[in-house]
């Protein structure tokens, strides 16, 4: 019995002992402040300031930044501010064609014209290939678009764009533009057409005289029996 309690006592001496020493270490590592800071934590976080906008100006100072030597010594220029009219750019119109004015042949005088410029045709022998067109409004007014024949097309004309001109009496050449695809004549006809004064009715016989250009001739609709060579 008496054993036993000192073993007891030394047991108790010996834990005291350590938590003695444990307890030393721990403030010689500053463990304890350190436990009692965590738990009660003295930062608190500062909401952020907010920016203040900057007031707008109305006005705008002009400021010379550098000047040259040779003006350096003469007086600053002065700016003013000077209010300019918007400068408006003016839109096209497009121009309305007055057609009112059309003067259109009658059936008669169109197959007179046309009879006539076939008698042409045959005098003009096969030496050359020759075709007849009689005219109508769109040919000599509003879109001045020429179309060929297209079996003529195919069998003499270029297979692609080419500039075809037109001889007149005179021996002046007009050029016109040759559209392969379209099979007919654009730029260049309008001047051709309106320089001779080409009217609804009018037979127009083209002689393919080289590969890019055609004599032509006109017999009128107005019953006139001289055929005009050009």
């Amino acid at each position: 019995m008496v054993v036993a309690k000192e073993k007891m006592l030394s047991y108790e001496e010996c834990r005291r002992k350590r938590v003695e020493e444990n307890k030393k270490r721990m403030e010689a590592l500053n463990l304890p402040q350190l436990s009692q800071a965590l738990r009660t934590p003295s930062f608190k976080p500062s909401p952020s300031p907010r920016k203040s906008p900057k007031p707008r100006t109305g006005e705008k100072q002009l400021v010379v930044v550098r000047r040259s030597g040779r003006v350096a010594n003469k007086p600053a220029p002065v700016y003013r501010e000077i209010l300019v009219d918007k400068v408006m750019i003016p839109r096209r119109v497009s121009k309305h064609r007055d057609l009112s004015n059309r003067v259109y042949a009658s059936d008669e005088a169109r197959a007179d014209a046309f009879e006539k410029a076939e008698k042409l045709e045959s005098d003009l022998g096969p030496d050359f290939p020759v075709f007849i067109k009689s005219m109508l409004q769109s040919h000599v007014t509003g879109g001045f678009w020429l179309g060929l024949p297209s079996y003529f097309c195919k069998t003499y004309l270029p297979k692609r764009d080419e500039v075809m001109t037109l001889i007149d009496e005179e021996g002046n050449e007009h050029p016109t533009v040759y559209l392969a695809r379209k099979a007919g004549l654009s730029g260049g006809w309008k001047g051709f057409a309106v320089a001779h004064e080409l009217v609804d009715g009018d037979a127009v016989v083209f002689q393919l005289v080289r590969r890019t250009a055609f004599k032509v001739y006109i017999i009128r609709a107005n019953g006139s029996e001289q055929s005009n060579e050009l």
